[in-house]
Order: C-alpha cells, then structure tokens, then sequence
C-alpha cells in the first residue's frame, strides 16, 4: 500500500510527458530550434550574427528637446543580404579579451613612431610633394614622420587631460559649422561605458546651435551630452575649411588620444547602432587588421571617385583635384587589379574607421592627412596612393558595405538656410571620363586607359 501511495505521489508530481530524459532534450532542442529560426526570419539582415545577447542598455542615454531632431532624415537601406557576414563573440568575453590587450600593450607591437616637432604657418607644416613621399618608406625607425601638430591645437586643459587618461577604446566624431546633429549610441552593453570613450569635437558655430536647443550650457565648464564629451576646439586658429578641421581627429586620433589602444572614428551623420567592443573585436581583433573600414558602394577606382567629386561638386577647385590626380598617376598610382589583393578596392566609404594603434596605422594616418592638407579633405581620393606606396603595408580590413550599412544609421547632414532641400538632392551616379574631356591628362593616360579597359600592361 505505501508502495502504491509512493508511485502515485511520483505520478502526480511529475508529468509523464517529462518523466523522459530523452523526451525533455528533445522538446528543449525543438523550442531553442524554432527560437532560432524566428530570430533569424525577423532579422533584417544576413550581415550581423550573435552567439548570445549582450545585456544592452535599454533607457535612452539623453532626451533631446523635440524640436532638436536628431531623427531626422534617417537616409534608408535596401540591402538585405551579403557576401561576408560578420560574426560577433559573446559580449563578456569579447570584454575580458579587450580589456587583456589594453593591460598587456605589447601585443600592439613594440616600436614607436616618433613625430617631427616643430612651428609652422599650418597646423600640417604644408610640406612639398618630394618631402611628403620621402616619408612613405619608413624603414628606419629614428626618422621623424610630420604629423600634424606644427600649431597648437586649441581645446582647454582640461580637456586634454581628460583625452590622455582615455587608455583603453576610444570612439571619436566631429561636428564644425553646426553641419550635423549629437546621435547617441545604442546597443551599449551594460559595462561599455566603463570601458570605451565617447569624444565629439565641436566649433564655435556648433556650439551656438546647442546652446539655443539648450542640450548645452554655455556657462558650464564641461560640456556632456549622453554618452559623448563635447571638445570645443578654437577653429578660428586653423583651417579655413571646416571639413579640413575635422580631419585632424579623424586621422590623428592616435596624436589626440596617445594613449589609447584602439580607436573608431564615425562621421556625425552617422549614429552607431552595435557595441563599440564587438566592433573593435570582430572587424579588426578577429581579423588581425591594422585597420578596418567599409568599401565604397559604387567605386572602385580611385579616378572614379576623383571624377564623382569634380562632377557633383564635393570640392569646388576642378583643377586643384586634376593636379592632385596628376601628382598621383606620376607617383605611381594605378587603377585596382586583382594584383592589389588583398585590398579588394582603392575606394573606402570612410565615414567609419576602426583601428588598432599601432606603427603602420599610426604611419598611414600620419601621411594621409599630410595629403590631405596638400590638396583638399576628400580623403578618399589619396588613400589607395598612400596605401599602396606605404611601408610597412597595411593589413586592411575592407568589409562588405552591407555591413556597414547594419552597424551605423545615416542621416542627412543639415539644412542650411537657403540651401538645396532633401527633395531636391539626387543620390551620386556613377561618374564617366568627363574630368579631363578640357584638360591635359597625359600623367594618367596609362591609369585611364587600364582603368576603361584598353590596357592590360
């Protein structure tokens, strides 16, 4: 009888259905299986896979005044698919794995890249072509590389201080001229905030737009919004280009940040929707990259770039950018080959660079920016004839677009008064050989003709 009673106890307690070992793998396999596949069908894109949730942070890191906007204008993508998708480690162990490397500095390489001092009349120093390419070929680390620096650059002390105490990742942006708004990240893990850097550098103008959307005081010390510290830099004291002043963090991150292990820059109409750690961790770390950055959508070539920005007007002085390309087909500079693997473009969608700051990125990012203030701002235009010439080379990371249209929102920069209206701008089309139909081009005849097709030399 008490046998009796002690089956039936056992019964009522526990279902049949689970009295199974076998049974209860099975439905649990079943459920995570059917879990799965409605993740992956609701998913908008085939380009980002997790092994787990990150512990995000879900309350918004800043309430904007509405009639601020950072929402609007959110330019849409239609891509659904791609080539290489990325694959993202658990977040608690990509943390541990970054916060490893930061303490053990030598695994970013021993050697230091020493910088030419000295006063100039530009914060570049403005140096010659021959003196610019005398650089490229760096086998001897005493020499001095120039970059940047020849004027002071004017933020407060405090500031700079707070910049050199950033030793571990450091996200960076920009806005001059009130050009774009403040977009806050999402996608935080829980712990990144502890862990990454937020830097924006902002002008005079700039500040004006915040302070009347009152996002800032103006009396204040300190400016913080959200996540991002707000960097007033004096531009009135360096270029005359706004884009040109926003170069200078752009690729002299290292120089800003001196001690900091890694680094993602991300242009200000961009609003960064992944985990800066995972970033850093599956698109340079895994990939033992110098440097990652996303490839052009349309272009290739960089002549098709250079006729783009002639065409559609991204840098007003046609001739100066016919001398640039004339400068670089002299140089050396040829159209993209399949002999150019492992780089499988000349053209970067430059809006987001991640980097690992070590000597060759340090290197490209010094000599870069020596271009870019010998010519113009538009740094695509001189990054495969850097790239190329460079030594040591690079190992470059050039994902897939699509990638990057997953990993950062974009937006319209903002509407000047009197300017075009979001109606009325047309997307970029792909350029043809009208860039030199009026000028002479013998110095890039071989690049065009291998470029259209006519050479195979």
């Amino acid at each position: 009888w008490k046998s009796f009673l002690g089956m039936m106890k056992a019964t009522a307690t526990t279902p049949p259905l689970f009295q199974s070992k076998l049974l209860c793998l099975s439905l649990l396999y079943l459920f995570t299986s059917l879990f799965l596949a409605l993740y992956s069908s609701l998913s908008s894109t085939k380009c980002l896979f997790r092994s787990s949730p990150f512990d995000p942070i879900q309350s918004p890191l800043f309430n904007y005044p509405p009639a601020y906007g950072e929402h609007k204008y959110a330019i849409p993508t239609l891509r659904s698919s791609c080539t290489s998708p990325v694959f993202f480690s658990d977040y608690w162990m990509v943390l541990e794995e970054i916060q490893e490397f930061n303490r053990n500095s030598s695994s970013l390489g021993s050697s230091v890249l020493k910088y030419k001092q000295g006063n100039a009349d530009s914060f570049g120093g403005n140096f010659s072509t021959k003196e610019r390419i005398s650089y490229f070929d760096h086998q001897d680390e005493g020499v001095e590389i120039p970059c940047g620096f020849f004027k002071d650059f004017p933020i407060s002390n405090s500031d700079r201080m707070a910049m050199e105490k950033c030793n571990g990742v450091v996200v960076v942006s920009a806005i001059f001229n009130d050009h774009d708004k403040i977009r806050q990240p999402r996608g935080l893990g829980s712990k990144t905030l502890d862990h990454v850097c937020f830097f924006m550098f902002i002008d005079e103008a700039t500040l004006k737009g915040l302070d009347y959307h009152n996002i800032i005081s103006r009396k204040s010390n300190e400016y913080k919004v959200g996540a991002w510290r707000i960097i007033k830099v004096s531009s009135e004291n360096l270029y005359e280009n706004a884009a040109m002043n926003g170069v200078i963090p752009k690729y002299l991150v290292h120089r800003l940040f001196p001690n900091s292990k890694y680094s993602i820059w991300i242009d200000a109409k961009m609003q960064l929707v992944v985990d800066p750690l995972l970033l850093i961790h599956s698109l340079v770390i895994v990939e033992d990259a110098d440097m990652a950055i996303s490839r052009h959508p349309l272009y290739v070539h960089t002549m098709e770039e250079a006729m783009a920005t002639a065409r559609w007007k991204k840098w007003w002085d046609v001739d100066s950018l016919k001398t640039q390309m004339e400068t670089y087909c002299e140089n050396g500079l040829m159209p993209w080959t399949p002999n150019k693997l492992p780089y499988p473009s000349d053209v970067p969608d430059s809006a987001l660079i991640l980097r690992k700051h070590g000597v060759a990125t340090k290197l490209f990012s010094c000599l870069l920016f020596n271009e870019l203030e010998a010519f113009n701002p538009r740094d695509q235009l001189a990054f495969a004839y850097v790239r190329d010439r460079m030594n040591p080379k690079l190992k470059l990371n050039m994902f897939d677009v699509e990638v990057f249209e997953q990993v950062a929102v974009e937006y319209r920069h903002n509407l000047k008064h009197g300017g075009p209206s979001v109606a009325q701008r047309s997307k970029t089309k792909r350029a043809s050989s009208d860039f030199y139909v009026n000028g002479s081009c013998s110095k890039c005849e071989k690049y065009l003709l291998q470029m259209w097709g006519e050479s195979h030399d």
